[in-house]
């Protein structure tokens, strides 16, 4: 028996899952509607006027707000933020849209088990006003990344990425859709990899079990046949 076929022999199903949200939350909807094979979500906001709350409300999903404004500095935040999370004891935290930086000692109490999607294809891109950098740089592949969350911000193991082509005509708003259409198709995806136990981080990089590998090349712009 190979190295793969005995990640994938003890793989182990995962039941609990909580998402944190600070506005809209589509990346939240998007896996609300996945119907991911979890038992129980709940979605936690720093914000309480933010729309994805009522969101999750409408789906029967149980909500809690933990206002990082009632809180003098951001450690006592995360502490805070932390006490609730593991009163629910999640297998997997999930960052939809949360804009918080959150400290190192909060990120390394959830190693492994904390994962965030971001709107380009890491390690190109950190930070903020991501399309306009893509297009400001003139790049001809733009996209998402979902990755485990590290220390470091918008870094830390690859689980998976989507690319999309930039066009003559886009505008920072343009593209940021459709590589917002990839991300509501990859975060679901990854999480349920993660919930079936298909995922193990191995040195920095990601294994995942029971996929199919290509041997595919792709080009932009494309290449004449």
């Amino acid at each position: 028996m190979n190295r793969q076929q005995l990640l994938c022999d003890s793989r182990s199903l995962m039941k609990s899952l909580v998402i944190l949200i600070s506005g809209r939350g589509s990346n939240m909807k998007a896996l609300l509607d996945a119907k991911l094979p979890t038992e129980n979500i709940t979605v936690i906001s720093n914000n309480p006027k933010a729309a994805g709350l009522a969101v999750a409300e409408e789906r029967g999903v149980q909500t809690l707000v933990v206002n990082h404004r009632n809180y003098s500095d951001r450690v006592s935040f995360d502490t805070a933020l932390a006490e609730k999370i593991d009163g629910y004891q999640p297998d997997l935290i999930v960052l939809a849209g949360f804009m918080r930086i959150l400290s190192d000692r909060f990120v390394n109490r959830y190693q492994n088990r904390l994962i965030n999607i971001h709107p380009s294809l890491l390690p190109s891109f950190p930070g903020l006003k991501t399309h306009a950098s893509a297009l400001h740089e003139g790049v001809k592949i733009h996209g998402c990344t979902v990755h485990f969350v590290t220390p470091k911000v918008d870094y830390g193991p690859i689980i998976l990425q989507a690319a999309v082509p930039i066009l003559p005509d886009d505008t920072e708003q343009i593209l940021a859709a459709r590589v917002l259409q990839q991300e509501h198709y990859v975060y679901p995806q990854a999480v349920r990899w993660f919930l079936e136990g298909r995922l193990k981080n191995i040195e920095n990089r990601v294994e995942i079990c029971e996929t199919t590998t290509r041997n595919t090349v792709l080009y932009s712009p494309g290449l004449p046949e």
